[in-house]
């Protein structure tokens, strides 16, 4: 797919074809919002749901030539509607949550089609595990905030490169090679402001006429420095994120 703008989008997903698609037709927006639907409500199945939404326009489109009222036709549509799903409940069957397997399954089946297929088994795993983490039992059922959740990308190696981290990752590196890139039991202060002094809100001019003067006010910079330094550190922090 070429934009307007000329940038090139290479996919075979189903809705962010139609995403990038520039469209007027009222039942054509339709169809787009089907397709993002099925999206943020499952994830998978995009393409499906639209060649579906398709057949059922394209058979209302030869009732109505058979000079059927648009309402008949409606209620017949949402008659079948709910007969698909009273099928579907069904035919559904329990999934136990300590039943990894079949949980891996359904995550393999949402991950085919997105071009991971060599590295289907350990992200199946990796979503399993996320998944079993952060699911909470609610009246019964098993619910899964999907905020509790992050996606973080990198660039560079491999998608069997990725690591499911039950914790939080902030992207930071150290302020000098020095510094340690593993701290066991960690105490951690995460700050706001950074650790500097900060320029005056409004504009201000020091003159400085010699070089004492100069050195007094760059010991009142370390100084306040240290303030801020001994108070983190006299909290009993010993990692810090600004």
């Amino acid at each position: 797919l070429v934009d307007s703008l000329g940038d090139i989008t290479i996919t075979n997903d189903g809705v962010t074809i139609l995403k990038e698609m520039d469209v007027e037709h009222p039942a054509a927006k339709m169809v787009i919002e089907v397709a993002k639907t099925q999206d943020n409500e499952v994830g998978d199945g995009t393409t499906t749901a639209v060649v579906i939404a398709g057949e059922l326009l394209k058979k209302a489109e030869e009732l109505l030539e058979q000079e059927i009222h648009p309402t008949v036709i409606a209620r017949g549509y949402r008659i079948a509607s709910a007969r698909a799903m009273e099928i579907l409940d069904n035919i559904a069957i329990t999934i136990d949550v300590d039943d990894e397997e079949m949980l891996a399954k359904v995550a393999k089946t949402a991950i085919t089609g997105k071009h991971a297929e060599y590295a289907v088994d350990h992200l199946a795993n990796l979503v399993v595990k996320a998944i079993k983490r952060v699911a909470e039992r609610v009246d019964g059922k098993y619910k899964v905030d999907e905020d509790n959740i992050k996606l973080e990308k990198r660039y560079g190696g491999s998608v069997k490169d990725t690591q499911l981290v039950e914790g939080v990752v902030i992207d930071k590196e150290v302020v000098h090679p020095g510094m340690p890139k593993r701290v066991r039991n960690a105490k951690i202060a995460v700050l706001k402001a950074s650790l500097e002094v900060k320029e005056t809100e409004t504009d201000a001019e020091i003159r400085i006429t010699d070089p004492d003067q100069l050195q007094r006010f760059i010991e009142q910079e370390e100084r306040m420095l240290k303030d801020m330094v001994d108070k983190i550190a006299n909290a009993g922090a010993n990692v810090v994120f600004c």
